[in-house]
């Protein structure tokens, strides 16, 4: 006898973590770190708690044994328990998601004209995504604003303490001496370096040394705390986080890498990464911060909680929120987040991005890290309007954005690999350690390698006056200067000194960076690229400006350069050449010129920014039209197609579709005639993570698609909660169960199948097949001759063909 209620009747207890959580303790190799993943912070439990009800345990046993009436649950309430879910390094289902949401959200409206609360409850759930945007932008913009700070007070304590309170940095501490001259700024008595506290001196060779072996000693420690707290505490805290972020909102599944140990490992480490003095910024890692803050936040809205789709809105919305807190940019970071993360992103999340972004920017804005009213350190404004002569170095400058992007990915990608390949990679505290000490060695001795990257990039973005006590504003003053048409831009002996420094700089930042973005701490790679541009960019903005000087009179000057006024920025010119090296990297564009844009806050450098940028691009897509963080996805064998990439051949579904020829027919179960113990015996000796359900063997026209897990699930509850279930009972997929007397009842799982899988034909072009499975992010597609079977194609077989169409090794898709 079937027993009623199997499908919409309420199990308690059906499924429980610990009962299914088998694959979370498998060692699992991602980014090069052999990670035990058994945390599932951003996967909602499957306890039984949502399932209790006002009836007692002995009424719904009765129901299900079918010797009392059986109670109708309302799926929204009670969904049958782990149907449906994920397991981990799995692809979601996009149209289920959808279809699942949609399905709730027609089912909160029609009960809304029942009764005052139900209309209520519709609208707390409107309001649920505001609200969740809010807390968001709130909590992503405080944690911004605390790792500011403590970055801003670890890195100015490897060069010495304030005696008024060891909390204040350096220029906080100056701020409260009344002995400050604007000249000499940055020193006061309050603030005492290393050498003045042990030696009592800060003159002479041996306060150097001392002040030198400071500065190492305390990168060291610093550099050691990053690496020792990811590798023991959350190992998904190190890199920039981006590719992973990428992968996850294209659908892929990575239990814990936005939970909540991940997001308070990383907002320490990388507040020690950045404080270290290593080539790497903090710029990147805050999108991953972000959206860890984002996925945390899911789990009070049951609406995003349960919903991987909805889920990876706000994923999206965090992205952007990221990229503002980072660069003070709302605007930026919402096209960054349409642009070069998100992989889903309709009309509705934009206008959340928005409102996210604005509500992170203010936060970030009342807590003022940095003491300047502005929500960056290295926000500039330019007063002097730029020439049309000068596009000519703007696009000099892309050509070298552009050049240096497309050699640091091989560099970086050869480094990676080498370190995924050999025993580099198996000591990774020694890695970190090493190239901390190397940092440290090499920087020091140059001023402007050791000031961490975003005062360096504000260094180089400044625009001098007349009072700036800058070396790259040391140019020889006239006595008459102040009188009109007295030239003043003649470089003195402070400029060419800063100049060779620069040079020197320049190659240090361009190698180091190589072998440090990677490792196994926090790293964003935003800052370090800027820096290199900006550096590029003001070598080239006082050539000019030089060039000017001497040339005057010249054809290329004469009608706009004239005596009486600067007429060559070179803090423009570093800001240009930040943007061309950034995109080069990158590949970014849009969001980039909106980016740099809001830094400087004028809207007459748009077009050397969109010169420089879109040159960039251009030579860099000319040796490979993958930016790093695509790079990184590919080296890591993400699944992840990349929706700008262009499939280009002329294979046909058959050529790609499993099983081949020469293999093994594919596995299917039938609709009827196959018992419990056939299924259990099919899906232990495969590893598929479906399966098509087809009317016979011999017929095999197809009728649905059923995954692994919730056919897993569904056999074990229905072993443990219903009567007569045997090995030997039929599975049925049918609506109607055929009579046979004298057999065990049958199990009946038309409900957890998909009546309407994607298909296509033996014949469809791949460059389709392609295209559906990005733009409707499907995990499987099933490929049919005249309505008969034939065979799968799932995303891990696109990529594979993908990589061997272009050369590459197919077995590098690492996940399905």
């Amino acid at each position: 006898m079937e027993k009623p209620g199997y499908c919409s009747g309420s199990f308690d207890g059906l499924h429980h973590p610990s009962d299914d959580d088998d694959d979370d303790d498998e060692m699992v190799d991602i980014a090069g770190a052999t990670l035990d993943f058994s945390s599932t912070d951003d996967v909602p439990p499957l306890s039984s708690e949502v399932y209790e009800d006002n009836n007692s345990s002995s009424s719904r046993t009765a129901g299900m044994n079918g010797n009392g009436p059986s109670r109708l649950v309302d799926p929204l309430e009670d969904p049958l328990p782990g149907v449906g879910t994920y397991e981990d390094f799995n692809t979601i289902d996009w149209v289920r998601e959808k279809s699942k949401d949609r399905d709730r959200h027609r089912e909160i409206t029609n009960k809304s004209r029942q009764s005052t609360m139900a209309l209520l409850r519709r609208i707390s759930d409107a309001f649920s995504g505001w609200l969740l945007m809010l807390l968001v932008g709130l909590m992503a913009g405080a944690v911004a604003g605390g790792i500011d700070i403590s970055a801003h007070w670890m890195t100015d304590m490897k060069g010495g303490v304030c005696l008024q309170g060891f909390w204040f940095n350096h220029e906080h501490c100056c701020w409260l001496s009344n002995e400050t001259t604007f000249q000499e700024r940055d020193r006061c008595p309050q603030w005492k370096s290393w050498a003045e506290l042990i030696t009592g001196t800060s003159e002479g060779a041996f306060a150097y040394v001392v002040n030198y072996m400071m500065y190492i000693f305390w990168a060291l420690i610093f550099s050691f705390l990053a690496v020792i707290l990811v590798r023991a505490f959350a190992p998904y805290a190190c890199g920039s986080g981006i590719p992973e972020i990428k992968t996850i909102l294209s659908g892929f599944i990575i239990r814990g890498y936005l939970g909540k140990w991940t997001l308070i490992i990383k907002t320490i480490t990388l507040v020690l990464a950045v404080s270290s003095g290593l080539s790497l910024g903090k710029e990147g890692p805050l999108v991953h911060v972000a959206c860890c803050c984002a996925n945390i936040l899911c789990h009070l809205f049951t609406k995003y909680c349960k919903n991987e789709s909805k889920r990876r809105e706000v994923l999206s919305a965090a992205a952007a929120v990221g990229v503002s807190v980072a660069f003070g940019a709302p605007i930026g970071g919402v096209l960054f987040s349409l642009e070069e993360v998100s992989y889903y992103f309709p009309l509705k999340t934009l206008w959340r991005s928005f409102f996210a972004a604005l509500v992170a920017a203010f936060t970030l804005r009342s807590i003022n890290p940095f003491g300047n009213s502005r929500l960056v350190l290295f926000y500039v404004e330019f007063h002097t309007p730029w020439h049309l002569i000068e596009l000519a170095p703007f696009i000099l400058l892309g050509i070298f954005g552009g050049l240096w992007g497309a050699l640091f990915i091989k560099a970086n990608i050869a480094w990676c690999r080498k370190r995924k390949t050999t025993r580099l990679g198996h000591y990774p505290i020694i890695e970190v350690l090493v190239v901390a000490m190397l940092t440290a060695v090499l920087a020091y001795p140059n001023s402007y390698t050791r000031m961490s990257g975003s005062e360096l990039i504000s260094e180089l973005f400044n625009d001098c006056s007349m009072l700036d006590s800058s070396q790259l504003c040391s140019y020889k003053q006239q006595a008459n200067m102040s009188e009109p048409g007295v030239d003043n831009s003649l470089a003195g002996p402070g400029l060419h000194t800063a100049l060779w420094q620069l040079a020197l700089a320049l190659v240090f930042k361009m190698m180091i960076t190589v072998i440090t973005f990677g490792m196994k701490v926090p790293s964003g790679l935003f800052i370090p690229s800027m820096a290199v541009g900006a550096i590029a960019g003001r070598l080239l903005g006082i050539g000019m400006e030089q060039l000017a000087h001497h040339n005057r009179d010249s054809v290329i000057f004469k009608g706009w350069c004239s005596a009486e006024a600067e007429c060559i920025m070179p803090g423009l010119y570093a800001m240009v050449g930040a943007a061309a090296c950034l995109g080069g990297v990158t590949r970014m564009t849009v969001s980039l010129v909106v980016i740099m844009f809001e830094l400087t806050g004028g809207l007459e450098y748009i077009v050397p920014l969109m010169a420089a940028t879109m040159t960039s691009k251009w030579v860099a897509d000319a040796f490979g039209r993958e930016g790093i963080y695509e790079a990184h996805i590919r080296l890591n064998g993400y699944p992840f197609l990349e929706p700008k990439e262009e499939f280009e051949h002329s294979s046909l579904a058959v050529d790609v579709m499993r099983p081949r020829r020469s293999d093994p027919a594919l596995a299917v179960l039938t609709q009827e005639g196959m018992t419990v113990g056939e299924v259990e015996s099919l899906v232990e000796s495969t590893h598929y993570s479906g399966f098509p359900v087809v009317v016979s063997s011999e017929s095999q026209r197809l009728v649905g698609f059923v995954l692994r897990r919730d056919l897993l699930i569904s056999i074990d509850n229905a072993r443990k909660r219903q009567d007569g279930i045997v090995s030997a009972s039929q599975v049925l997929f049918t609506e109607h169960a055929p009579s046979l007397p004298d057999a065990p009842p049958p199990l009946r799982l038309r409900c957890i199948m998909d009546l309407s899988p994607f298909t296509v034909t033996d014949h469809t072009p791949m460059d389709i097949t392609v295209d559906i499975f990005r733009k409707l992010g499907l995990r499987q597609c099933l490929v049919t001759h005249n309505g008969r079977l034939l065979g799968i194609i799932t995303k891990k077989d696109i990529l594979k063909h993908m990589a061997q169409m272009a050369n590459r090794d197919p077995d590098s898709i690492l996940f399905n």
